[in-house]
């Protein structure tokens, strides 16, 4: 076989590799059981070397996951010993420092054997609904009392479940069906992958994936470096305040780029917090090189290779850098902030790469139903748990209006009503986008949503909130507005905190508005024809469209006349 043959089969394989995973992820998504996995698709799926090496990672799922658990299968190996790998074992964890940053992420390998020889592993991560102890909240005051704590073991040895373990599980869970059926299907998933990998070792007649694994991270590693190389070697600090829980977090951020590698370190930014809102390295180290990379090599897939460059530093015992037994059930509020962050800085050094400031932060909440205990409650009254993800509007881009209702940087989608309202008595009874809440900008911040939400006839409700942006909304960017804030409040003007564990009575609403994108650039500078669109299809009030952007009189009766006629503006 020639060298140019070889290296066109690397290549095929590769992109082989890449679509092995996808399945992976794709029959997680068809066969969990939680909502945040089937609809939101808060999981990841990878495939690694035997030395633990990430070779590729499916375009489905959260950076979160991803980046964090290609530091995770090293760990795994670690702690079952070489000796003890077994073809038909699954092993499980849900160790926030050694899996992906709390205890509601089950993280599930399988090694993959062919022909009775370990060639690599496969794993993947999601979020689930419940584990026990405070539920997903920030309300905890360790790791100790947030969930039932997962070591690093094994599910199954030789294609035998550990029933003992499945027990314990249900035991301490309050949706167990959910829960042991998500841990299933995560290592059915896995063996979706190992399937398909085998057939693509037997159809290319691979005895083992060395040869392709060092194609793969050895072509990635120098095309990162060669990205790097073209930077110009400066250095920036950047800054962000948000919300916190009782008091306002500071993040902070110097970054260095070298000729080798982009240093990235968190040094001044605020101490671990009382609630669970503290973020482990290696959720902060996940996102941080998420954000570079999208700026600086968006094209190289993701792996252990191309991640390497990026070096991301925090003190020990900073928000950013929690150790055991800080709280972290909602490190995703910080940790999802820390791209913007670190484009406050890269914007200094690459002038009109990234984009403005977004919601950062998912607005996601659970609510814990049960019967009415104010009066009679029906007889079909239950206890559910139900978690619903749900986006504010991304920052604009240097070229782009920002994205509506769109999760940067976690990537996970937006949920269906029909998903939320099926899985628990709940009502949602509005969701939509959030006129003017996306900042005015040459090009315009995406828009957040509205949201009204109560527990069904019959039942009360603790309302979990973990949102931010409520004191700090988005900032603009070169000249753009910042987005809208964050509210939240009950139905009878009772106001709300925007995180922790809340009482709904029976007959009450929770009703919220999701934070808008920051704008980018002079809104004067906007092309006239955008903004009358924007009149238009309602996402910007003719005050707006008048103040903000500068659109005549003549033209907003133009807007005007166009709507009452059911034309096209």
């Amino acid at each position: 076989m020639s060298q140019k043959t070889t290296a066109v089969s690397n290549q095929v394989m590769w992109n082989r590799m890449i679509s092995v995973v996808e399945e992976q992820a794709q029959a997680l998504i068809r066969t969990a059981f939680s909502t945040s996995v089937r609809e939101a698709g808060d999981l990841s799926a990878g495939v690694y070397d035997t030395q633990g090496r990430m070779l590729a990672q499916a375009v489905t799922g959260t950076p979160g996951h991803v980046n964090a658990m290609a530091d995770a299968v090293a760990h795994f190996i670690r702690r079952i010993g070489r000796d003890n790998i077994f073809e038909g074992d699954v092993y499980i964890t849900n160790d926030p420092w050694e899996g992906t940053g709390h205890l509601h992420d089950i993280t599930v390998v399988s090694p993959s054997f062919h022909q009775g020889q370990l060639v690599g592993f496969f794993g993947c991560t999601a979020h689930v609904v419940d584990i026990g102890g405070r539920g997903f909240s920030a309300d905890a005051a360790s790791i100790y009392e947030e969930g039932l704590y997962i070591p690093i073991m094994k599910f199954a040895e030789r294609d035998k479940v550990d029933m003992p373990f499945v027990h314990l599980v249900r035991g301490n869970v309050r949706e167990p069906d959910q829960l042991i059926g998500d841990i299933y299907a995560l290592a059915t998933c896995n063996e979706i992958g190992h399937q398909r990998l085998i057939e693509m070792m037997k159809e290319f007649s691979l005895s083992d994936l060395n040869e392709i694994a060092e194609f793969i991270l050895e072509n990635s590693r120098i095309a990162t470096l060669e990205r790097i190389a073209a930077l110009p070697r400066n250095s920036a600090k950047g800054e962000m305040t948000i919300d916190g829980y009782d008091t306002p977090i500071d993040l902070k951020v110097s970054l260095e780029i070298q000729e080798h590698q982009v240093l990235c370190d968190f040094t001044g930014s605020t101490g671990i917090d009382k609630r669970g809102i503290n973020v482990p390295l290696v959720y902060t180290q996940a996102y941080a090189c998420y954000a570079l990379k999208c700026a600086i090599a968006p094209e190289i897939p993701n792996n252990a290779a191309s991640l390497a460059p990026f070096v991301i530093t925090a003190p020990v015992n900073s928000i950013v850098n929690a150790i055991h037994p800080a709280p972290v059930a909602l490190r995703h509020v910080i940790g999802h902030m820390i791209p913007d962050t670190v484009y406050n800085a890269l914007d200094k050094l690459l002038p009109e790469t990234v984009p403005a400031e977004g919601a950062g932060t998912l607005c996601n909440f659970q609510v814990s139903v049960r019967p009415r205990t104010d009066a009679q409650a029906p007889r079909h009254a239950v206890r559910a748990e139900v978690l619903t993800f749900n986006s504010g509007g991304a920052g604009a881009r240097p070229t782009l209006d920002g994205m509506n209702a769109t999760a940067f940087p976690s990537g996970v989608m937006t949920m269906p009503v029909e998903a939320t309202e099926q899985v628990g008595p709940v009502i949602i009874w509005r969701k939509e986008l959030r006129p003017d809440s996306g900042g005015a900008g040459k090009f315009r911040g995406g828009l957040g949503q509205c949201m009204e939400i109560s527990a069904t006839n019959g039942h009360e409700c603790d309302f979990s909130a973990m949102f931010d942006r409520i004191k700090f909304p988005a900032r603009g960017r070169n000249g753009g507005c910042d987005g809208a804030p964050t509210t939240i409040r009950r139905d009878d003007g009772e106001p709300m905190k925007g995180k922790g564990k809340q009482f709904i009575p029976h007959g009450r609403k929770v009703i919220l508005e999701f934070p808008g994108g920051a704008g980018y650039g002079d809104p004067k500078a906007r092309d006239e024809e955008a903004v009358k669109r924007d009149f238009a299809q309602g996402y910007i009030s003719e005050d707006v469209a008048r103040k903000d952007y500068g659109l005549s009189d003549s033209s907003i009766e133009q807007v005007l006349k166009a709507i009452k006629n059911g034309e096209m503006v």
